[in-house]
């Protein structure tokens, strides 16, 4: 008698395997033949932050290790240790514009990725209608599928400010079917848009009028260039309440192994994402969080320096692309993502991933992961040490050339 399934039907639904119809086959089938698993398997891994090139502050770890040397910080409230949580809300507080209570609004969590499933395992039941930017970062999908709710996409549209949620589409949908939320990183993620002030302006107001929350993953929002115009969702009139802001410093600060992020939102939704927390992981990593006290205190110079190498190293690479016969690549306003289309070489996204891993030992994140609009492009993250990258680049662009020649 063959054995039951391990997997969980919640958890097959996470292979999304409705996304046949536009690569061939599952999303989770794809990821296994590509092996995007998050190792790299020796390969240059552009799906993250090179944290040689791009290091921690220079406090990070003797703050970690002030922590540790103390076994009394090893166990904290479930929402994380209060004095952490009062440095944090103050530093918050002028980052977002708004009041933030460090008893009432605010948690410490295992990193933004396990902050946003805290809180989506918080708001989300069976059979919700959810609404998605497309596109958006590539796992919320499927903690969203996992935990039975219905995805609805909303587009992005093209704007002299790069792409913006397609605020029309999100008011007939919220109008029509109504919505639980609304979930979008901003910058985006992968394109690096920037939502600008009246697209931000323009979610806050739907929301109010059709009664729905919006959890923006803004674990970027330090992380933009040339003075882009960064409005917090949170502070806009009436959506304090109805806004969670997921924040950390993983990716700016490069303190991602300390697996450590912020979550901001009202009194009644953080009661609830601690619930899930205790269920799940007790507290965030006890030790990493007194990192966060440095955080947005002590890091400005720090991260204007960073925001001026990534803005240099965004340019190369941008450039050296757009050798490629046919390929279309706009830099974003923030992030440290580019978002490449070669929809024009007549190769798919996933055919993109395998030529660049076999050819010039590129790992890179197809298109396919972030929502049926990424078909046709990939991300690439390019915050990492210059002579190597141009090297990789230099071995891509020969790459994508000759495929685009075969096609031609």
């Amino acid at each position: 008698m063959p054995l039951r399934s391990a997997e969980s039907a919640r958890l097959r639904r996470t292979h999304l395997p409705e996304r046949a119809s536009l690569i061939g086959t599952s999303v989770r089938d794809a990821d296994l033949s590509l092996r995007l698993d998050g190792a790299g398997h020796g390969l240059l891994d552009t799906t993250h932050f090179d944290t040689v090139r791009f290091p921690p502050p220079a406090w990070a770890l003797p703050t970690f290790g002030a922590a540790a040397e103390d076994g009394a910080q090893a166990y904290t409230a479930y929402r994380g240790n209060d004095e952490v949580r009062r440095v944090c809300a103050a530093s918050v507080s002028a980052l977002l514009g708004v009041e933030v209570d460090p008893g009432r609004h605010l948690a410490m969590s295992t990193g933004t990725q396990g902050g946003l499933f805290s809180t989506l395992s918080a708001l989300v039941d069976d059979g919700d209608v959810v609404a998605l930017a497309d596109p958006e970062y590539l796992f919320v999908e499927r903690m969203l599928r996992f935990l039975g709710a219905e995805v609805v996409r909303v587009p992005m549209v093209d704007s002299p400010d790069g792409p913006q949620l397609d605020l029309e589409a999100l008011g007939a949908l919220s109008g029509s079917r109504g919505i639980r939320l609304l979930l979008s990183s901003n910058p985006n993620n992968p394109t690096g848009a920037v939502y600008t002030p009246a697209t931000v302006a323009g979610i806050a107001r739907l929301a109010v009028r059709d009664d729905f929350l919006v959890v923006v993953d803004q674990l970027y929002c330090r992380l933009v260039y040339d003075e882009a115009v960064f409005t917090h969702l949170a502070a806009q009139p009436g959506m304090f309440e109805r806004t969670v802001t997921m924040l950390g410093g993983s990716k700016t600060e490069s303190l991602s192994g300390y697996r450590v992020g912020v979550v901001v939102a009202g009194a009644a939704v953080i009661d609830a994402i601690e619930q899930v927390m205790a269920m799940s992981c007790l507290r965030a990593p006890a030790y990493a969080q007194h990192v966060m006290t440095r955080w947005l205190v002590d890091d400005h110079d720090f991260v204007n320096d960073r925001v001026l190498e990534l803005k240099a190293i965004q340019k190369s690479t941008v450039q050296a692309l757009l050798a490629v016969p046919g390929l279309r690549v706009e830099p974003g306003a923030g992030t440290a993502y580019l978002w490449p289309d070669v929809s024009s070489l007549g190769i798919s996204d996933v055919e993109v991933a395998r030529v660049l891993q076999a050819e010039a030992g590129v790992v890179v994140s197809p298109g396919y992961q972030f929502g049926p609009s990424g078909a046709g492009h990939f991300r690439i993250c390019y915050a990492r040490e210059e002579v190597t990258w141009d090297e990789a680049l230099d071995r891509m662009v020969a790459a994508l050339t000759r495929v685009a020649g075969s096609r031609g």
